[in-house]
Order: structure tokens, then sequence, then C-alpha cells
């Protein structure tokens, strides 16, 4: 049987945990203050805020070059037969187009996956490959279980602000909630090609949480729900809230409750909540 290694990059927002448990090689992306660049993960989601709330400017972010994988592929293959790499949306970054890049000097050892989601919607893929890698599945098998598993994946998520996601040039289709900045709290979902589009707005994260709820129990209406996570944004509070909410309304256990990472920061800022549910 051969041995299958897990890749994903960081936008994932898994927990260290959950990357040790499972074994999985994370490729970092970067965040850019001025002059100063970090990897994702040598700056911690609270170190990031704190920078964040006094920025003099929007810090940017990068993603890795296909170097970069060809070193952490060449890593993986030292101890595995064959790599499942499952990455951020190709919609929303090229980090996938790097992967592709790499891989082609690795023959038909490496299996690239457009999670076509972000942060929590590639971490339950990637939770899901975990699972299925344990259970001795081949490549094939453990990619289809991941095929099928993102058809039935709602993300959803509501911002303080529009501001960092109209600044970082990741708007994808909800221009039309910019209005009136300050006094609506969007809401926003990833839909199945891998992009942003609204799904609502309110006038306060109280009432957005509330809509987040709303429209993942009607997306549960005659499903079965497999996996739950939800994340946050300098908000744990409100996350905590929201995880409630949800467990109470879905009868199911949170499996990942994580804090929204740097990368992925930069675009929504703080004080973003959201959920992300796998159906069966």
């Amino acid at each position: 049987m051969k041995k299958i290694a897990l890749v994903t990059d960081s936008t994932s927002d898994l927990t260290q945990h959950l990357i040790e448990k499972w074994n999985i090689f994370v490729m970092p992306l970067k965040v850019i203050f001025g002059k100063k660049q970090f990897l994702d993960g040598q700056l911690t989601p609270e170190d990031f805020y704190s920078r964040l709330a006094v920025a003099q400017e929007l810090p940017k972010t990068s993603q890795p070059c296909p170097e970069e994988f060809t070193s952490l592929y060449q890593k993986a293959l030292e101890k595995y037969d064959e790599v499942i790499s499952i990455h951020i949306s190709s919609g929303l970054s090229g980090t996938l187009n790097a992967a592709h890049t790499a891989m082609e000097k690795f023959r038909d050892r490496i299996h690239l996956v457009d999670s076509r989601s972000i942060s929590l919607g590639i971490a339950q893929q990637v939770l899901i490959a975990a699972q299925g890698i344990s259970e001795g599945l081949d490549a094939q098998a453990v990619l289809a279980r991941i095929g099928k598993a993102r058809e039935k994946i709602e993300t959803i998520f509501t911002l303080d602000t529009m501001e960092y996601l109209q600044k970082g040039g990741r708007i994808g289709k909800t221009q039309g909630l910019l209005g009136s900045l300050l006094n609506i709290k969007p809401i926003i979902r990833v839909n199945p090609e891998g992009i942003y589009v609204p799904a609502g707005k309110t006038r306060s994260r109280d009432k957005a949480l509330s809509r987040i709820v709303k429209i993942v129990e009607d997306a549960a209406q005659g499903r079965t729900v497999k996996m739950l996570a939800v994340a946050h944004g300098a908000a744990h509070d409100a996350g905590r809230q929201l995880q409630e909410k949800l467990e109470k309304s879905l009868q199911v256990k949170t499996s990942l409750f994580t804090q929204v990472g740097p990368v992925i920061g930069v675009h929504t800022g703080p004080g973003t909540i959201g959920a992300s549910v796998v159906f069966e």
C-alpha cells in the first residue's frame, strides 16, 4: 500500500493540534507590513490583529512560488510515495497555479485539489482526506471522497466591515453590498466556483449571526450534517456564540473552532465570524 502525504496551505487555518495529529505539511503564504515580510505562522493571529489595528496602510499578501512548493514536495516524498495537495480556491489566489507548476517535476506522484473555498472550507476537506488516508484508502479513493464533500460544503461568514475586502481587491461578486460601509454587517458565502457572493446584510452583529444560522438551517433541510467548523477573526466571544447557536440548531458538535489567520485576515479584517458545514 502506497503511503500518502497530505499538503495544504496556511489559508486553511488549521490548528497546530490538528496539523500535528494528522502529520499535515503546510505551505505558508506571506504577509507584508510595509518593508517587513512574515511567513503565515511566524506571525500568530494575535500578533497580526494587533499590528493591523495600528498599521498606517493595509498589509499585503504574497503566495508561494513554484520553487517553494518543489522543496515541500521533495521533503514529503522522502517519506511518502504520493502527495494529495489541497489549496485555497483558484478564484481567490494564484497559490494553486504555483503548486501546479511545481508538480510537473514529480510526474504522477502529486495530486492537486482546488478546494474552491477558503479557511474552514479548506480545512474540512483536508480533515476528510486525512481520515480517508488513515482508513487505508488509496489516493484515487481519497480524491473521490474530497470531491464528493466539496460539492456539499456551505461556507458563510459575516464581516465587521467591507473595507478590507474592497481595499484588498478580493471583493468578488459582493460589490453590491458596499453601500453604507459603516452601517451594515454583510453576510458572504463562498459559491461552488470558489468566489465570494452576497448572502445578505444586517444592521448588527447579533442579527448577522442569527442570519447565518437561518441560512445554514435552510441548507440543512432534508440533509444530514457531517461536520461543523467555526472561525473568528479577533472576535472570540462572538465566535463561541455562533458555535453554540449552530450546535443547538443542528444537533452536532463542532469539529474545528479556530481563528482566521493573517493571510485571510488581511482581506476580511477583525470582527469576522463564520462557519462551514459539510453535509452527507
